[in-house]
């Protein structure tokens, strides 16, 4: 498999795109391709670590389940999201599970053969750690929201970060494949809520609301309802 044929739609996501290209390269022949069905895990919270993921084609959802079966949905993520980093750093289990919404296809740069890639050029610790920051800035966003915004601030918020690739590419007029219950559940509303703020947002034109999907009809204002 060439995984460079998948370096344009790789290149579409900010961290990617400003990699040195030998690290690109590095990364891509390095790569292997992962096909998931509807419902199939990538992996659970507990397993050992194995590589860094890229989303190619379709969507994963990023949550965890507590004794009680219960689940806190953290993230939707789709092309050209990369993940995984966490347990390069730590060499720790996986902290979440990563489940398929439905066809997934990914790019898997396995653990050793990454971590030969470090050892051999050190400098791209950096661009490592550049990503896991990404992150960790939008896990305080969030948590300050929480404490502090509006219901409808935050829902505006999280589908912004969802079109944006979680900051790493520009929004766009899309479909989000996306449940309310779902999108409830990653703001901790109730469904009844979110389906009364996103009613709200139709009604002013933002959005465009169907069954099982939530489409962006102006990112912009959005945005302005999202208060950034």
């Amino acid at each position: 498999m060439n995984a460079e044929q998948w370096r344009p739609r790789l290149a579409a996501g900010h961290w990617f795109s400003h990699l040195p290209g030998a690290f690109q390269h590095s990364l891509l022949a390095h790569a292997r391709l992962r096909l998931l069905t509807a419902g199939q895990y990538l992996f659970k919270r507990g397993d050992p670590p194995c590589g860094l993921y890229a989303v190619l084609d379709g969507s994963l959802r990023i949550s965890a389940v507590n004794e009680q079966g219960k689940e806190a949905l953290l993230s939707l993520v789709e092309s050209p999201y990369w993940f995984g980093e966490i347990c390069l750093f730590d060499g720790l289990p996986r902290t979440h599970d990563a489940c398929a919404v439905g066809p997934c296809k990914l790019l898997q740069v396995p653990q050793q053969a990454l971590l030969d890639i470090l050892d051999e050029t050190p400098q791209y610790w950096r661009d490592l750690a550049l990503l896991m920051s990404q992150k960790l800035r939008l896990s305080f966003i969030g948590l300050e929201q929480l404490s502090l915004m509006p219901a409808s601030v935050r829902l505006a918020h999280r589908l912004l970060m969802i079109i944006e690739g979680y900051g790493d590419i520009e929004p766009s007029k899309r479909r989000l494949q996306l449940p309310q219950e779902d999108l409830a559940a990653m703001l901790s509303l109730s469904r009844q809520t979110t389906n009364a703020l996103l009613k709200d947002l139709q009604a002013q034109g933002i959005v465009r609301l169907g069954y099982g999907e939530i489409e962006i009809l102006d990112a912009q204002r959005l945005r302005e309802a999202a208060h950034t």
